[in-house]
């Protein structure tokens, strides 16, 4: 029987970063994972979406370079290797996992975790005892009840990278985050992607400029998108709807993802009213005060980095010192098509609806000597503010870089500066960075 600290089950973002935490705190961690070390973003979501979306990228860059005299041709895509260089990405990032745990001297475990108490857990053939413990399950796509889905060879992000060959025509149903980047990915390649989403528009989370300059990419790029559509029935190789019947030699869905509460159930965790996610405090403890929950499982954005940053408050809490919990207000949130989206806290229309006095200002990336030497000229960066301090309440980056660009923004507002603090740096010339003290200096006057 192993007696430690802490027990981390899951070792995705969440789980694995706040094992590194309590080690280093000097405490004595066990980690659990049934599944591949890393969760799902490291082995089916973020990292091996922006690695299709890099291969995506330089056949953009192909292209933009024959027009402007690098005259080149394609004559051919091996996505196999495409597919290997993905693999590759994936095993080198789940090998420095493996060496922050062996640093830190942090025990792994593969297998099913089975709770016995709340002190004590079931792994393969071994007992485990710990003072605390900390839930990382993470989440598992959320497939809808649609008629013919359950007799049809569909895919899901679980089964998607697995893909040896390049589809030809890919149906992808639904029109989130996951849903969009993926046909950014895959349409420059070469696929005829078709994008269904019951919601009245695509990316519905994200802001209505930036949204309809993706929409633009998209049709520019062959993708074809209905919205607010009516999916009546899925057959062998076409899909439904009210007036219309769209085909496809591979069907992926991404409709959401729902939270893994197993092992809630075995201690009889308290779930929230809509019984989707487990109940925590301020401090992510559950009704078991040793019992912690973070990532996915819990209310918030379903995010590898906010369920990191959980992680980290979670084991300060049990060992260190306690901290606020993470602001959604102070998550960047982050679309990586081509030009990328980067945003955190109010949109302009939740602003505008507040009650609160506003203020919204933006710059085109048009107008930048950086953007229009590098070919970049698409996009924008609008920031809101309150009018009467000028506070940053919000933030959207739309254009080349600003997944990045985006955290200059959020330093300051994580600083409680204001758009007067913003307007005093100096930005480097030239770089993309400088619109946004153009911008400033734009909502003093």
């Amino acid at each position: 029987m192993g007696k430690y600290d802490l027990i981390v089950i899951g070792a995705g973002p969440g789980g694995y970063v706040a094992a590194v935490e309590a080690a280093e705190l000097g405490k004595k961690v066990a980690v659990i994972e049934r599944q591949k070390i890393g969760g799902t973003c490291l082995n089916v979501g973020c990292i091996p979406s922006k690695a299709y979306l890099k291969h995506a990228s330089w056949m953009e860059e192909l292209k933009e370079a024959n027009r402007f005299g690098l005259v080149n041709t394609l004559d051919f895509v091996d996505y196999g290797k495409l597919v290997d260089r993905k693999n590759q990405v994936v095993t080198q990032l789940q090998q420095g996992i493996h060496y922050l745990f062996k640093h830190h001297k942090i025990d792994y475990f593969e297998g099913e975790a089975s709770l016995k108490s709340r002190y004590e857990v079931q792994v393969n053939d071994k007992i485990l005892t710990t003072d605390y413990m900390l839930l990382a399950t993470g989440s598992r796509p959320f497939v809808p009840p649609i008629k013919g889905l359950e007799t049809t060879d569909y895919l899901t992000t679980e089964t998607f990278f697995d893909l040896q060959t390049l589809p030809k025509e890919l149906v992808i149903i639904g029109g989130g985050v996951i849903g969009i980047e993926l046909a950014f990915a895959m349409a420059p390649l070469g696929s005829q992607v078709t994008v269904i989403e019951a919601a009245p528009n695509i990316l519905m989370t994200e802001d209505n400029q930036a949204r309809d300059i993706i929409k633009k990419q998209l049709k520019k790029m062959g993708v074809m998108i209905y919205e607010g559509v009516e999916i009546k029935e899925v057959q062998a190789h076409q899909v439904i709807l009210a007036q219309e019947k769209v085909s496809f030699d591979k069907l992926l869905v991404v409709t959401g993802r729902q939270a893994n509460l197993e092992l809630a159930g075995q201690l009889g965790l308290r779930l929230t009213n809509q019984k989707k996610f487990i109940d925590v405090n301020e401090y992510y403890q559950t009704n078991s005060p040793n019992v912690y929950a973070v990532g996915d499982i819990i209310e918030g954005y379903m995010l590898a980095h906010a369920a990191s940053k959980e992680g980290v408050k979670a084991v300060r809490h049990m060992f260190g010192d306690k901290e606020l919990p993470l602001s959604n207000d102070a998550v960047p949130r982050c679309v990586y098509t081509h030009p990328e989206i980067a945003s955190f806290g109010m949109t302009a229309e939740e602003a505008e609806m507040s009650g609160q006095e506003v203020l919204i200002a933006s710059v085109p990336y048009s107008a930048n000597g950086r953007a229009i030497a590098g070919n970049e000229t698409l996009g924008f960066i609008k920031i809101i503010a309150d009018k009467k301090y000028r506070e940053i309440l919000g933030a959207v980056i739309v254009g080349a870089n600003a997944t990045e660009m985006i955290h200059t923004l959020l330093a300051i507002k994580q600083a409680e500066g204001t758009v007067f603090e913003l307007e005093q740096m100096t930005f480097a010339h030239p770089t993309l960075s400088e619109m946004m003290g153009e911008l400033a200096n734009q909502m003093i006057d």
